[in-house]
């Protein structure tokens, strides 16, 4: 299994580098603060690239390629909501976000920040949103460890299960040791190993085939075959089923993992600086994740008669792993086949990181022992990283498992939960303790029963209509309406909150 084959040399080396930056980044990891946040002390370029490699999960190289190569370039409206989605987290959100935390009491977490933020007597608030991003988080993690899990087992001609524990571990070895430092560090290395694999395996399908003529020549068959339209934007589409693909933007301002970034850098222009850096990387990666979906697809209607398009005909997720096997020499096939992993580790663990401090920081230190030494608490989170991973292993268990779908629950249950109060909390404030939890509650329970009572039946006899929406829709309507209805029927927030609300909020001018 571990003979000296150049593809298993590179992708083994790559995985030792990341535990050795994981080693490095345990010297400089000397409390709670710089485990969870880095100290807040991350550049632009580093903010960035974390940024996008956190976003970008195993869903970038297997979900999104395998999507598009079944069904056409219909699915890239995924990337289309995507893109605007996170421009407009990183405009509206990123910087006011950076200021409104430290204003709030430094406040290190996501439920944290909303308890300072809303100046709750009680922690329901705290309880409730670490409560959220356990669960919806656990799920998330799964996803990465079926990414990283198919790929050793496509890799090392190995059995799922034993697979499962081979990819999880290396991420959780340096997630474990070098905490948020690590995790940004392996990230900034990570995105430039994906983007590099996502622009040249198209390049390199496109000459395979024989140039752009015949790869239209090829597609315009490969159609015909399926009696398909693999090109049409709007194949097959309803109204409602292009608002479900382009609503995958709308979660992104509920995402801890991408919030934790804006939360860690070191000032609001090095924000500015990283959206245009993360924002050019992203639509790089995106177009070409779409392009390998769909030009593989055309390779393996040109090549139907091989072993290779029986797999990848079986399981679409894994046609960017077949394309570097088959494409490229060994050495450089295990630089690509390191960017899933890449893209798994760096999701993966900001992930786990993410769980461990709401765990950590919001439950044994908010309840348990309220002046815990710092070392201890570094402790206690390294030790929930993995509690989670084990669970997540659990969860991602099913061979059949499919890396997009666990994903898009757990994207729109954040999407749904947190969005909504996210942007309410640093563009309003008349919003109120109350009006948060009653949206968070409202949409992390709307995005359950959608997708569980409403959407599951109506796929089951094959609906296309209303029913049918991505869950993450009528999760934020309900989290928005009911959070701005809750919040003007209360009382106004008191005069400390609204004035340290116009503080922060002239502080973030003054900053831009």
């Amino acid at each position: 299994m571990f003979g000296l084959d150049p593809t298993i040399v590179t992708f083994t080396i790559y995985i030792f580098g990341m535990i050795g930056i994981g080693v490095a980044a345990y010297y400089y990891t000397k409390d709670l603060s710089d485990y969870i946040l880095g100290g807040r002390r991350l550049g632009s370029f580093v903010t960035a690239m974390s940024a996008g490699a956190s976003d970008m999960s195993g869903w970038l190289l297997m979900g999104l390629p395998g999507a598009v190569y079944l069904s056409g370039l219909v699915e890239g409206w995924i990337a289309i909501g995507l893109t605007l989605g996170a421009y407009l987290n990183w405009l509206f959100v990123a910087g006011r976000l950076r200021v409104y935390t430290e204003f709030n009491h430094n406040a290190l977490t996501l439920p944290e920040y909303f308890h300072h933020r809303f100046g709750t007597r009680h922690n329901a608030l705290k309880i409730v949103s670490a409560s959220i991003i356990l669960v919806f988080f656990t799920i998330y993690c799964a996803s990465g460890v079926v990414a990283g899990a198919k790929l050793f087992q496509n890799l090392f001609s190995i059995d799922y299960s034993t697979a499962l524990w081979y990819g999880a571990l290396a991420t959780i070895a340096y997630t474990f040791i070098g905490g948020f430092l690590a995790v940004s560090w392996t990230d900034t290395i990570q995105a430039t190993l994906m983007i590099f694999a996502l622009l040249l395996t198209p390049v390199f399908v496109v000459i395979s085939i024989g140039g752009v003529d015949d790869l239209q020549s090829v597609v315009q068959q490969a159609e015909m075959s399926a009696q398909k339209e693999f090109t049409d934007l709007f194949r097959g589409t309803t109204i409602m089923g292009l608002l479900s693909l382009a609503a995958w933007g709308l979660g992104y301002f509920g995402q801890p993992h991408i919030l934790a970034r804006f939360m860690a850098a070191d000032s609001v222009r090095s924000l500015n600086k990283a959206r245009k850096i993360s924002m050019t990387w992203m639509v790089l990666c995106l177009v070409g994740a779409v392009a390998i979906g769909f030009f593989g697809m055309a390779y393996f209607y040109a090549n139907a008669n091989t072993a290779s398009a029986a797999l990848v005909n079986h399981e679409p997720e894994q046609v960017f792993i077949e394309l570097s096997r088959l494409l490229f020499n060994p050495w450089i096939a295990g630089i690509l086949l390191s960017a899933i992993l890449a893209a798994v580790m760096s999701t993966l663990s900001c992930q786990l990181l993410i769980s461990s401090s709401a765990i950590t920081e919001d439950f044994y230190k908010g309840f348990l022992r309220k002046n815990a030494p710092q070392s201890e608490l570094v402790w206690v989170g390294r030790l929930m990283v993995l509690a989670i991973a084990v669970i997540s292993i659990l969860i991602a268990s099913d061979p059949n498992s499919k890396v997009l779908g666990l994903v898009s629950y757990a994207w729109a249950g954040f999407g749904a939960a947190f969005g909504p109060v996210v942007i309410l909390s640093v563009l309003w404030k008349r919003i109120t303790a109350y009006g948060a939890l009653s949206g968070m509650i409202a949409g992390a329970l709307t995005v359950v029963a959608w997708a569980e009572w409403v959407k599951k039946p109506a796929l089951a006899v094959h609906e296309t209509g209303f029913l049918t929406m991505y869950e993450i829709v009528p999760g934020f309507i309900a989290c928005l309406v009911v959070a701005i209805v809750v919040s003007l029927a209360g009382k106004e927030p008191s005069k400390e909150i609204q004035e340290r609300f116009e503080k922060a909020d002239a502080d973030y001018r003054a900053a831009k």
